[in-house]
């Protein structure tokens, strides 16, 4: 095999941004699936497009009910580059449909949780490591307090401690979607980009603000102006 040397910005641009957002219900991770500018295909595992039906023709969507479903996309998207965008909205509702069936293959529920983390490893790596596309998976947000300390924590949520433990490790980007009220009371949205005391956030990339307007095609229109 010739090994191939690139640029970083050419790497960058041959394998794509792979990012993660997580938020509570209502905080706009659909709304931020079509924000790209560019063609985009959400894979959608909920009845959640209503905020989105005015998108321009250029965001399509496909619902999957189904683990059969779910790698059809895969196996399409791995054959033929229809977009620059793909997006899992949400990796939690997914995650809710690789546990029912897992649930339906045992009658223990251990095991089902154990081949939950198998699958869903699986699959995220497979859509993530998917050459040439942008990645975007999204996933529902959970507070966790500590006992002794007290300080509460925003985190992605997944089924299975273990998911949720390994889910942040597997992306370059990682965003915690905030919905807050400016000194008017006027509610607003933004992605904090990187982590403090109380949302779990990294930028790999070390190019973005700690807080950036909620948009696809300004974050990576960020990134790569700034990667050589």
């Amino acid at each position: 095999m010739a090994i191939k040397i690139q640029s970083l910005g050419d790497a960058v641009s041959s394998n794509g941004l792979k990012m993660l957002v997580h938020g509570p219900a209502g905080a706009g991770k659909t709304v931020l699936s079509a924000s790209s500018g560019e063609p985009t295909l959400i894979i959608s595992a909920e009845a959640g497009l209503l905020s989105i039906k005015d998108a321009p023709d250029y965001i399509k969507a496909v619902t999957v009910t189904t683990m059969d479903e779910i790698y059809e996309v895969y196996e399409y998207l791995s054959r033929e580059h229809v977009c620059e965008w793909v997006v899992l909205d949400s990796i939690s509702e997914i995650a809710e449909v690789v546990l029912s069936y897992e649930k339906g293959q045992t009658k223990d529920p251990r095991q089902a949780y154990g081949q939950l983390q198998e699958q869903m490893t699986l699959l995220m790596r497979k859509f993530r490591d998917l050459p040439r596309y942008n990645v975007l998976m999204t996933c529902k947000q959970q507070r966790v307090t500590d006992d002794y300390t007290g300080m509460t924590m925003y985190l992605p949520a997944l089924p299975g401690a273990k998911l949720t433990q390994q889910i942040s490790y597997m992306f370059d980007e990682v965003f915690a979607l905030r919905v807050e009220k400016d000194d008017e009371g006027k509610v607003y949205r933004v992605l904090q980009t990187n982590r403090d005391a109380q949302y779990e956030a990294k930028d790999r990339s070390g190019l973005l603000d700690m807080f950036e307007r909620p948009s696809l095609k300004q974050i990576k229109a960020k990134i790569l102006a700034n990667v050589e």
